[in-house]
């Protein structure tokens, strides 16, 4: 037992009270460093095989109709992820922008137009692009003569990694590739755009008219939600 009048005046009894103190001290300090790193993403799973699973949910922006005319474009502005609750904390992988349409075409007037004399209505060509700070892309779609729908999709993520096995990355790469890390936030905007054409009939008089189309559109924020656990062989079982 160490006694006052010990600590005073023995030196290897003082040496000892300050080794006591210091490993009091150093061994908290050294566990709560190694906890800390143990948490961060150098200390996730190394180089191996991984099932990545997941969910692809879609949170809706904006949506409408709007007659667009020949040659005309039609901008969807004023979207921002401020917009949905918690987006925060979403993982927000993408944006897309669907758009629906009919044919709008009108067939020339008069009996002789009826029938055979009505000809064939021509396809029009209905653009779509969205943009997210650096990310865009755009697509075309047709409607045929007819009811038609098609959408432009742009990720910021891997997508071929949903549902797959993943091999010869540590977690913490597949995360760097699956997990946009607030890359999603901020504005969006997107651009529809419609370039009509006019059929044609055999009959003289009967031709078709085409001014524009009216588009039916729906904006909506990319999520996913994914689990990453380490892969096995079956065999082993």
């Amino acid at each position: 037992m160490i006694t006052l009048d010990d600590l005073k005046t023995d030196r290897d009894t003082q040496i000892t009270v300050v080794c006591i103190a210091f490993f009091l001290l150093a061994f908290p300090l050294y566990f709560g460093i190694a906890g800390a790193n143990a948490s961060s993403s150098e200390a996730m799973g190394g180089v191996g095989d991984y099932n990545v699973n997941g969910e692809l949910t879609y949170v809706e922006l904006t949506d409408g109709i709007e007659y667009i005319a020949d040659g005309d474009t039609f901008t969807i502005d004023d979207l921002h992820s401020d917009s949905v609750d918690g987006a925060e904390d979403m993982n927000i992988v993408g944006i897309r922008v669907t758009m629906s349409y009919g044919e709008d075409e009108v067939d020339g007037n008069g009996l002789q137009c009826n029938g055979p004399g009505s000809g064939q209505n021509a396809a029009d060509t209905i653009s779509g692009s969205a943009t997210h700070g650096e990310y865009n892309g755009s697509t075309d779609g047709q409607n045929g003569g007819q009811n038609s729908e098609h959408n432009v999709t742009v990720e910021w993520f891997n997508s071929s990694m949903v549902g797959a096995t993943v091999s010869g990355l540590s977690e913490s790469d597949i995360i760097s590739q699956i997990d946009s890390m607030g890359a999603g936030l901020g504005a969006y905007s997107a651009v529809i755009g419609v370039t009509a054409e006019a059929g044609n009939s055999p009959v003289p008089g009967c031709g078709h008219s085409d001014e524009g189309e009216e588009v039916t559109f729906l904006v909506e924020l990319i999520i996913f939600d994914y689990t990453i656990a380490p892969g096995f062989d079956e065999t082993e079982l």
